[in-house]
């Protein structure tokens, strides 16, 4: 019997944890303890009242009672217009979020003997990545005997590092993998953002030739 018992025994299953729940702050009569510190609209400080006492001095103002600091022995609440606290906080949430840039990698390909030109329109198109504050890899692609010469993919990969020194920083050395020498830079603090072009049907828009490229765009050589 044990031993049939042994063999049916479930696995232990790993528990995950519980997310703690997200803390309701206290208004008005929901707030149940006896006495509060309080603290005026105004900011300044009442001191210590019963609840009873604070939800009036809130009321005759118009006003709601807020705790704002509930482990605090006792509560600290505040005098506010709580439905306009709330309106100016989400407000503030939502212009973060939008502000918050998400940094992509974008890619931009060179070869070892590319031409002045295409050099400029290549390391043109990375200084506009790195002021649209996103991740640029560089990779310089070597064919059949151009492995021979992988210094001039070095010293190409220098020329961008310094063409491109207000801006950007590398991240990633430069290194081989496979027949590729790949570099990433990455925006360098505090440098001029740069300014996005204009959307499509916006006077003055420009769409540059072999830019198009939707989340990982590559300008190749």
């Amino acid at each position: 019997m044990g031993r049939n018992a042994a063999h049916t025994r479930h696995p232990q299953q790993e528990e995950l944890p519980i997310p703690p729940k997200p803390v309701e702050t206290r208004i008005n009569d929901r707030i149940r303890v006896p006495q509060v510190r309080v603290v005026g609209a105004d900011g300044a400080q009442i001191g210590l009242l019963s609840t009873r006492e604070a939800l009036e001095m809130a009321r005759s103002a118009g006003l709601d009672l807020v705790e704002v600091s509930p482990t605090s022995r006792p509560p600290v609440c505040r005098i506010m217009d709580y439905g306009k606290f709330k309106y100016e906080a989400n407000k503030r949430q939502r212009k973060a979020k939008k502000n918050q840039h998400v940094m992509r990698m974008k890619e931009v390909k060179l070869r070892p003997k590319v031409d002045d030109h295409d050099y400029t329109f290549k390391v043109k198109h990375a200084r506009e990545f790195l002021g649209e504050r996103d991740k640029v890899k560089f990779t310089v692609t070597f064919r059949g005997r151009e492995l021979a010469h992988i210094d001039l993919g070095q010293k190409l990969v220098q020329r961008v590092i310094a063409d491109l020194v207000d801006i950007g920083q590398v991240e990633t050395p430069a290194k081989m993998e496979g027949r590729m020498l790949v570099m990433v830079m990455v925006p360098k603090p505090g440098a001029a953002p740069h300014k996005p072009a204009p959307k499509p049907g916006e006077p003055g828009r420009q769409a540059p030739h072999g830019t198009e490229a939707p989340e990982s765009p590559a300008t190749e050589g």
